[in-house]
């Protein structure tokens, strides 16, 4: 059943698509990388304008993984799912998004939450931001896009994206395709740096992924 709205994921894995270890990443110091994600996540769609926002779904670990001087994500609405938060509540808009977030019991909630800001033009944009099992979840409702940053290198991971994309000759990506940059570019809107970029002595890639029909 395809999602009511459309899911985008964002992540940052491995070549074996490790996401994190320990309950954070593996790896540390991508600054540049880190603001690339924060700009595609904050920028709106060609057809909204401010007050609207983008939203950034999680699950309650993750959310606890940001440090706290920089929760709530700022500029976007932060969706937090737990079961802790009982499922029979709707969620409700915080009367500040830089503030606090929407508290969801669960991504079908979530989801249900958003449809409605987004015909109300409120919301734009909606990403799936971590961790391994709200992305499955996700996958399960539909999501057909991935925006991928590529991590080379060997990292100690504990937790995997569910989906494996990977760019090798033969290897079976489950109906999922790499698109090329001019339409990461179109996507964004932004010209994203090509090709391999380093930091910290860690190479790693932007690149967008589509699940086709």
């Amino acid at each position: 059943m395809p999602p009511p709205i459309e899911l985008t994921l964002v992540l940052a894995a491995t070549r074996d698509m490790g996401i994190g270890l320990n309950g954070s990443l593996p790896w540390t110091g991508l600054k540049k990388e880190m603001a690339y994600f924060a700009r595609i996540t904050k920028r709106l769609p060609p057809h909204l304008q401010p007050p609207a926002l983008n939203a950034v779904i999680m699950g309650r670990k993750t959310w606890d993984s940001i440090p706290p001087r920089f929760r709530p994500l700022k500029g976007r609405l932060n969706v937090v799912i737990s079961r802790s938060f009982t499922s029979s509540s709707p969620p409700a808009s915080p009367s500040n998004a830089d503030v606090e977030p929407v508290k969801a019991g669960s991504l079908e909630q979530a989801v249900e939450f958003l449809r409605g800001k987004s015909e109300k033009g409120e919301v734009g944009r909606v990403f799936v931001i971590g961790g391994a099992q709200i992305y499955g979840e996700a996958l399960r409702m539909g999501a057909d896009r991935v925006l991928l940053t590529r991590v080379e290198g060997e990292f100690q991971c504990d937790t995997h994206f569910g989906l494996r994309l990977s760019e090798g000759r033969g290897e079976n990506t489950e109906g999922w395709v790499k698109r090329g940059k001019g339409e990461l570019d179109a996507w964004t809107g932004e010209t994203v740096p090509e090709g391999k970029q380093v930091e910290g002595g860690t190479e790693y890639e932007f690149q967008m992924w589509e699940k086709q029909d």
